[in-house]
Order: structure tokens, then sequence, then C-alpha cells
């Protein structure tokens, strides 16, 4: 990445040629903005002073944080004031000039502002219209404030949490977890719509409540016995609730070591000097009941674990084809060889902030590349570039 924006800008990418109007706060709509830049979008932030994304003190320059420096990479930003009716004009000007509106404004102070679907589809009927919220607009919990913990209450995924760890009290996931997941949906459902509007020039609005799609996302397995009706067992996926389904110790530390197989298992305990486990009964009986009720067999496992380093075991498991990991801490994580060699996490020149470490593009393309084009902008530093270019738009 250099310190000024390459001349390729909006021509790369398997997204080149759309444009994408961010008019969201937080975490969940600027990083399904961000994803569609990273593909090749030109995304326009519309930025107000409350984007909470920009709050915080942990910053060389004010509002870029680096939460902010995170999710709003390829995009310029435009400063306005929805409340005022020349800023107001600017915007829906914007984003008549778009593809795809993200946004997560409450449905009520849309229609105030005259940014609701029906409102903005009649004057660009082929915009889609990602519309982000905590619940349904048509349920009686739609005007309701909703964040990340509250969501992640809603959906189960507490106390999925709170039962795989048999412990006493329901246990957040420390990650921005349900806004990440909404934003990813809204990232595809998005480009779902394009589709459909480049093949029959008709947009239409999209809306991902965040409680429905983590619940959706949860359920995926912990529904569990109660797929069937009437059910046939209890919630919850048994494997990820068995309370072996955790860390080894090590020599020298710990190991995510997970054999799946009864032949795995007979390898890890060979490999530790241990033949006669191999043999245990416990080992060798009816796998699927083994893995899912094995907390004996997983303390036959601990037992034989600190017999080797983590490096020894890795090499071990590896050979046998038995799933392992090294125990990273987050910054372990990010320094991590994979991490490096894969440029996941770079260092690149701000032209403001200095010098600053770049996720990655997780993704690659072999014929249309996604890549990080632009640093993340101040708040309003493309305000008057974007302005006269809607100016010469009208012109032409």
């Amino acid at each position: 990445m250099t310190n000024s924006a390459p001349s390729t800008e909006g021509r790369s990418g398997p997204l080149a040629g759309v444009r994408v109007i961010d008019m969201a706060t937080v975490v969940m709509g600027p990083y399904a903005a961000q994803i569609l830049g990273d593909l090749g979008a030109d995304v326009i932030k519309i930025e107000s002073p409350k984007d909470t994304a920009r709050f915080g003190t942990l910053h060389r320059t004010p509002g870029m944080t680096p939460l902010a420096l995170n999710v709003n990479r390829n995009k310029r930003s435009v400063k306005l004031n929805l409340k005022d009716d020349a800023d107001r004009d600017r915007a829906l000007e914007l984003i008549g000039s778009a593809d795809i509106l993200i946004t997560n404004m409450r449905i009520g102070a849309l229609r105030r502002l005259g940014m609701d679907y029906e409102s903005l589809a009649a004057a660009n009927p082929q915009l889609v219209y990602a519309h982000a919220q905590g619940f349904r607009p048509d349920s009686d919990r739609a005007e309701l404030a909703a964040y990340d913990e509250t969501v992640q209450a809603a959906s189960g995924l507490l106390d999925v949490a709170q039962r795989a760890g048999d412990i006493g009290e329901p246990v957040v996931l420390p990650s921005i977890f349900a806004d990440k997941v909404a934003a990813l949906t809204i990232a595809y459902s998005a480009l779902a719509a394009l589709v459909h509007q480049r093949a029959t020039g008709r947009g239409q609005l999209v809306e991902v409540p965040m409680a429905d799609t983590l619940l959706a996302f949860n359920l995926v397995e912990h529904l569990q016995g109660r797929t069937f009706e009437p059910p046939m067992g209890p919630t919850g996926f048994a494997l990820s609730m068995n309370k072996g389904h955790r860390a080894r110790p090590t020599k020298d530390g710990l190991a995510m070591i997970i054999p799946y197989s009864t032949q795995n298992y007979r390898d890890l305990f060979c490999a530790a000097g241990r033949p006669d486990l191999a043999e245990d009964p416990r080992v060798n009986g009816e796998f699927v009941d083994a893995r899912l009720d094995g907390e004996a067999i997983s303390e036959l496992v601990e037992s034989v674990t600190p017999s080797l380093t983590t490096e020894e075991w890795i090499e071990v498991c590896t050979k046998h084809s038995i799933p392992v990991g090294p125990v990273l801490r987050l910054d372990e994580a990010a320094d991590d060889p994979y991490v490096r060699e894969g440029h996941l996490l770079d260092v690149a020149e701000h032209p403001s902030e200095g010098s600053y470490r770049v996720v990655g593009v997780p993704m690659n393309f072999s014929a249309t590349p996604a890549s990080v084009r632009r640093h993340a902008p101040l708040p309003g530093q493309h305000t008057d570039e974007v302005l006269a270019e809607l100016d010469a738009r009208r012109l032409a």
C-alpha cells in the first residue's frame, strides 16, 4: 500500500463499477460496506458526528480509532448533516447515483428524512436498499435498541456458552460477534440482490435483522433434537457441548488436540508411549458414543499429552492426520508466521496516521483480485471531491 490512493480506484476487483453508499454506524453496516469496498466497489460513506466507530481515546488523530481504521478502508468520506435540508438533498442525490445503500438507521428516522425504501425506490428503482437493525421491522420489538450483547443473549448463544463451559453465569463472547455475522449477511444478501438488479434492472429492499440472523446462525447445529417434531432430544450440538472438547496440557503449554476417529485415538496413545491405552475398550467401543459422551476418554488423552511438547504433538498429529493446533495468545496469533506469509496483517503508511497495521483481505480471486486500495479516510475527507463529481454528473 502507498501513501496516496492508486489511480486504479474503482477499476479493480470483481465489484468494479458498483457504487455503494454507506449510511451506517458502529460496526455492522460499515463492516459490510468495507467488504464490498475490498471487492472493488466505490464506497462513499456519509458521515455524521455520531459514528460510534470513530469514538474512543486510542488514536493519533481524533476520529481515527483502530476500529475506524479497520472498517472504513476502501471508502471515501463525505460529511453531511441529514437534518439540514441542503445536505439532505445532497445525500439523496448521492443515493440516486448508487447501486446499493447500506443503512442501520431506525425506520422512523428514515421516514422522517424521506430516506425510507419506498421514497428512495420511487426516484431510483434500481436501488438495492440493504437495511439492518436489531429486530424485524414488522415485530413488536422493531424500535428496540439492539447491541451485540443483547442479540447474543436473544439468540441463545450465551446459554450455549454457559452450558458448554459448565459455568455459573452466561458469558458474552468477547467479540462483536452478532454485528460481524450480520455484516457478512448484509454483504452476501446485497450482492444477491445486485445480481437480480443486473438481470432485471430492478432493485429491492433487503432487510437483515440482527436477532434473526444470529438465531439462524446459532441453530444450524444447536437446534439438534428440537429439529424434529415432536422433539427427539434437547438443543445443543453434543460435540461442541462435550466437556472434553478443550485444549490439552502439553509438556510446555497447551495444544488443541482433537482426535476424531478410533484410529486417531490409537495413533495418539501409541505416539505417547502408551500402546496399552490404544487397546482400552473405551477407545475401541462405538465411536460416536465415545466421542460425544467421552469425558472418560478425554481424561485418558489428558493423562498422556503432557509427555510431549506442543511442537512435538504438532509433528505427531500432522503425521497421523489428527487435528491439532497451538493455543496462541491474541498477540501471538497476530505475529504468527502463517499470518505474515499470507500478508494478513501488513504494516502500511497512512497519510495522517503514520505506520499502522492493516488487516488483509482474506479471500483470493484469480482474475479480479480484491485489494486494500484506500486508507481509511479522515471524517469528511472527500466531501469536496464527491460533491464536485455530483455537480459534474448533473451538468453532463
